[in-house]
């Protein structure tokens, strides 16, 4: 069984999680071009490798970021976003 760890339930079941996108810098919306804004939205960069991602817990409703190799779907942490690992 597939297991990850959410910063504040511990190791779970991958099956109690939800992948919610790769967390990527937004782009001022009052301030960009059209063509900017349509790049963040509907462009991703899929290379593999070192990703920072949004995930839910389903079962607490905690949110929270997964730093994961996407080559070798190994997870080198987690913790909640603002408490960044120095």
């Amino acid at each position: 069984m597939k297991l990850l760890r959410c910063p504040i339930n511990g190791l779970r079941p991958v099956s109690e999680f939800q992948y919610a996108g790769e967390i990527r810098p937004m782009p001022d919306p009052d301030t960009c071009t059209d063509a900017t804004w349509t790049d963040y939205v509907f462009n991703r960069n899929g290379a593999a490798g070192l990703k920072k991602e949004w995930w839910l817990h389903l079962s607490s409703g905690i949110w929270f970021v997964a730093e994961r190799n996407t080559a070798t779907d190994e997870v080198q942490r987690t913790y909640l976003y603002g408490e960044e690992p120095a």
